[in-house]
């Protein structure tokens, strides 16, 4: 999410083709469903009401409802990516159970205490109003609640020459932060119970794989859905995102915070 009245959609077709060959049919973060079981872990999600806070297209709002019972209400502020995840539910048998808007940067269209669960697989790396949307995810959510997310940060120094590069192929609307300064606007936005751990080591090891596999096994498969040049650059982001992980500055955890139980709205 974004803090600007306008958006302009950053995950072109070429794009999303290469992340679901990368991470799986669905997916637009890594780890799959081993990722959302780990966004899930300690929020007893079997039959809530979720809300996913940047669904992209649809993966990780499926398996929430196939492997969990829940009923999901997805959101993205990129209409193109809503407009994949609603075909996919339906294809998929599962338009009863998720169901997908595209949403406005700025307060969340759904009543206080809407929610049982808000989860994010890297919509607060994208935000740079984080307060606004922090407050809004627990707004939503029932006393209780958990918002648990998984988000791309930064070390503590300043950027690298090997980071500035990477960003600018990246291409994205990065607004990084470090874990801890995740977790202290968890603390401020109301949430108790925060826990925060860092899955660095493990994107890390990953990271390299993805590399291997996208400049080996995958190339033709890249060059036959994106053409040469589009699949040059992706081999060279991943390349660069290696070197990044490597030397610490780029990161990645999970946060997860509960909204007290007997709280007023805020």
């Amino acid at each position: 999410m974004n803090d600007t009245v306008t958006h302009e959609n950053e995950y072109d077709n070429s794009m999303v083709r290469m992340l679901e060959l990368i991470w799986g049919t669905g997916y637009m973060a890594p780890g799959g469903p081993g990722n959302v079981a780990n966004l899930l872990e300690g929020t007893e999600p079997r039959g809530k009401r979720i809300l996913d806070v940047g669904c992209g297209i649809g993966g990780p709002a499926f398996e929430m409802a196939r492997s969990f019972d829940a009923s999901v209400v997805g959101i993205d502020i990129e209409a193109p990516l809503i407009e994949r995840a609603t075909a996919a539910a339906k294809k998929l048998g599962l338009q009863r159970r998720c169901t997908f808007e595209t949403v406005d940067p700025g307060p969340l269209p759904f009543p206080d205490r809407s929610f049982d669960i808000v989860v994010s697989s890297g919509a607060i790396t994208q935000t740079s109003d984080k307060t606004t949307l922090l407050g809004e995810c627990y707004r939503v959510l029932v006393p209780g609640g958990f918002l648990s997310c998984y988000e791309w940060m930064k070390s503590e120094r300043d950027y690298s020459d090997d980071m500035r590069y990477w960003l600018k192929l990246e291409g994205l609307s990065y607004a990084l932060e470090t874990l801890d300064e995740l977790g202290e606007r968890f603390h401020a936005a109301g949430f108790v119970d925060v826990i925060s751990r860092d899955a660095s080591a493990w994107y890390r090891t990953e990271a390299k794989r993805e590399y291997e596999l996208i400049k080996g096994a995958l190339y033709d498969e890249l060059v036959e859905l994106l053409g040469k040049n589009d699949a040059d650059h992706f081999v060279e982001n991943w390349r660069a995102m290696v070197v990044v992980c490597d030397s610490g500055e780029m990161r990645q955890g999970y946060c997860r915070g509960r909204r007290f139980n007997n709280d007023r709205v805020v």
